[in-house]
């Protein structure tokens, strides 16, 4: 009985022990949760900075530029003087085809497709070209690795030569052996630049922005460099017939006994049989300084100021030559013109699109086309002349795409 009553003690002391009330535990929590609130804020802010860090890592690099505000002046129609009859044509147009004779492997246009400068329009056969620009690569390589022990050995020789252990003769031959090491990798190197243009030499690209008015050969056939100033239709070895629709013109026949009735400048009005409807407006920009005795006339070359997609090169057209205003009379007020690069814009399904960059997104903007006015696209439709434009978009590029202007 004795013994059991001592140990009942300790017992009931732990007993009462378990019961207590830990006052420290709430001041430990209080003291934890700003941690954990510091904590959450810091991760948030590391991922905010990561997917920034992402976007900018994959924004696709562009150029950029802004459209042009200018004032047109506007051709003021007076008395009729005289008219012609001619043609639609462009006045910048070409018959592309290869610097070297070849099989073409791939042709990646047809008639009607609109291209860029310097975009490739087929490729020709080039595995021998291929292997030329590897052996070319090779070879540098070597003469690289050349040079570097030539240079090592001449190190080695100007120690011993300061040591006086080696002599003067040995340093200037090791120095020599460098000179000549570095001339056999200066013409390895050209020989590598002079096959890389041989291999450059098989991709036939554009050489201006325009429409591929005909295909003129097909994938297997050989092709070969061809004389300038050949026919468009009869040209034997060209690929394709490129012009730029922005520069359409008419050309047209003027009696030798009218001839001294224009002037340079001289406004006119053009109208096309397909839309008899539609009337041009345009201006005089050349009278040919030579006649055609078989026919009696003066060829004239008319631009047209408000040309649009309707038109179409070879059109039979008409051109009224007017008076021009009085000078008396007020001029007419200039009109307010948008144009822009014709590298900023993207021809798709019969429409035109450009792409503005607004923070850090690529936005595409439909926009309707004019007339050309100082080698620029004049935009009737669609900006206001503030925006950030794309040059020469990316193929890969799409509407929202994240970009970074270059520079």
């Amino acid at each position: 009985m004795t013994n059991e009553a001592p140990r009942a003690v300790p017992d009931l002391r732990k007993d009462l022990a378990s019961l207590a009330i830990d006052r420290e535990r709430p001041s430990r929590g209080r003291r934890r949760w700003p941690l954990a609130l510091g904590l959450a804020i810091a991760l948030a802010i590391v991922a905010i900075l990561g997917l920034r860090a992402r976007s900018a890592f994959g924004a696709l690099p562009v150029e950029t530029v802004r459209p042009s505000v200018s004032a047109v002046p506007v051709v003021s129609a007076g008395t009729p003087l005289l008219s012609a009859s001619g043609y639609v044509v462009p006045r910048r147009k070409a018959v592309v085809s290869a610097k070297i004779q070849g099989r073409l492997s791939e042709l990646r246009v047809e008639e009607g497709s609109r291209v860029r400068q310097g975009e490739i329009l087929a490729r020709l056969e080039s595995g021998d070209y291929a292997a030329q620009v590897q052996r070319a690569e090779a070879a540098v390589q070597r003469a690289e690795a050349d040079l570097s022990e030539w240079r090592r050995q001449a190190r080695l020789a100007r120690n011993l030569e300061r040591e006086q252990v080696g002599s003067r003769d040995q340093l200037d031959a090791a120095d020599s052996k460098v000179a000549m090491a570095e001339a056999a990798l200066a013409q390895a190197r050209a020989d590598l630049a002079l096959n890389q243009a041989f291999f450059q030499n098989t991709l036939i690209r554009a050489p201006f922005g325009g429409v591929v008015l005909k295909k003129m050969a097909e994938v297997g056939e050989s092709v070969a460099p061809i004389p300038p100033g050949v026919n468009l239709s009869t040209s034997s070895g060209a690929i394709v017939a490129l012009a730029d629709l922005d520069t359409l013109e008419v050309e047209a026949d003027v009696s030798e006994s009218n001839v001294a009735k224009l002037s340079a400048e001289q406004p006119a009005e053009v109208s096309v049989e397909a839309f008899p409807d539609r009337r041009y407006k345009a201006v005089l920009r050349q009278i040919i300084p030579t006649a055609d005795r078989t026919k009696a006339t003066v060829q004239v070359k008319v631009t047209i100021l408000d040309k649009d997609q309707n038109l179409r090169p070879e059109m039979t057209a008409r051109v009224t030559f007017v008076s021009p205003q009085p000078a008396a009379a007020a001029p007419a007020a200039p009109v307010r013109s948008i144009s822009v690069p014709q590298d900023t814009l993207v021809s798709r399904d019969g429409r035109s699109f450009v792409y503005e960059v607004h923070e850090g997104r690529a936005r595409e903007r439909e926009v309707v086309l004019g007339g050309t006015w100082q080698g620029r696209v004049i935009v009737n439709e669609g900006l206001a002349g503030t925006e950030t434009l794309v040059v020469r978009p990316p193929a890969a590029l799409h509407d929202g795409d994240a970009v970074r202007v270059k520079g």
